[in-house]
This record gives structure tokens, sequence and C-alpha cells, in this order.
């Protein structure tokens, strides 16, 4: 569980995890071996980063890896559970 940077909240994330599918943007180079659930499948895609102009350069921000992680039933994401005091 390394790898997550943060889980995705918006409207389709939260009809996922009714089916036991979470979304999560993960670090560029995290692999389905790091993740220490039962997992079904894992969909993974690379996004580019958005270009930033800086007066006499262009640059751009970092790129990053959204994936949809399915899981067994029964198992679950911990972060996911633990609830805000």
């Amino acid at each position: 569980m390394d790898g997550i940077k943060y889980f995705v909240v918006t409207d389709k994330s939260i009809q996922l995890l009714l089916k036991n599918q979470y979304t999560s943007n993960v670090k560029s180079g995290s692999t389905r071996t790091k993740i220490d659930v039962k997992v079904i499948t894992m969909n993974s895609h690379r996004l580019t980063g958005k270009g930033r102009t800086m007066e006499p350069i262009m640059g751009h921000t970092m790129h990053y890896k959204c994936m949809i992680i399915t899981l067994q039933q029964g198992y679950s994401i911990p972060p996911l559970i633990t609830k805000r005091a």
C-alpha cells in the first residue's frame, strides 16, 4: 500500500465502491505486487502532467498513474474504512 498517493473521490468512484472497486492515484512505478490485499483485476492508465509556462521556459506538472483496483469479496482497503474523530 506504499504506492498509493491518495484515493479519488468523485461520483463515479463512489458508485464503483459498491462493486468493491477502489479508485486511486498511485506513483508511476507502482505494480500489483506492492498491494497487500486479494486483487481480482487492476486497471491502470498513465496521465500526463499539464503544461505550465514560466515566462522564458515551458514546464509541466508531474505525470501520475490512475488505478482502479477490484478486490475479492470480504476484502477492503483499510484507509477508507477508518473514520475521522
